[in-house]
């Protein structure tokens, strides 16, 4: 996940500390955010230290891991707002009335909803179950060859 990257990358360019992918996303789950919190929120993380290679902790909080995913939440932004752009003006519509539907593990990135809505100017919304609805919707699609036609594109490459 490229937030988790984000934050090992920042961790280990500010305190010289090297942790891992779990903990990583420990740390976005649990402090992570892309718009500003009310509290502020604060968490010790343990890893290496990339000077003396004996054990360390540092603090990190929320405001420097949204500092960290920050790069990462712009490109999505902008990834949404192009292709906003370039969707024919009869789906755009559809799109405006009833928004957009974020799915995935990085869809729980606490505030990244209201990030997008307010950049793109359309409602966002998480969905239900983030993290397997897009495996339970292709499992129904591939199991419903009629749905499924509806869905693919005909391949108009020649060979």
């Amino acid at each position: 996940n490229e937030f988790d990257n984000n934050i090992i990358q920042y961790v280990r360019e500010e305190f010289n500390m090297l942790i891992g992918e779990q903990l990583a996303e420990q740390v976005k789950i649990m402090i992570g955010s892309a718009t500003p919190l009310k509290d502020s929120l604060v968490m010790q993380i343990r890893g290496r230290d990339l000077i003396n290679g004996l054990p360390k902790a540092v603090e990190v909080s929320d405001s420097q891991i949204r500092e960290a995913i920050g790069k990462t939440t712009y490109q999505i932004i902008e990834s949404i707002k192009i292709t906003l752009e370039t969707t024919p003006p009869e789906l755009v519509s559809d799109i405006y009335e009833h928004g957009i539907i974020l799915t995935g593990g990085g869809a729980l990135l606490r505030g990244l909803d209201k990030e997008i809505a307010q950049a793109a100017k359309i409602p966002v919304r998480i969905a239900d179950d983030p993290l397997t609805c897009v495996v339970r919707g292709t499992g129904i699609l591939l199991d419903n060859a009629e749905l499924l036609s509806k869905v693919i594109a005909p391949n108009t490459e020649e060979f």
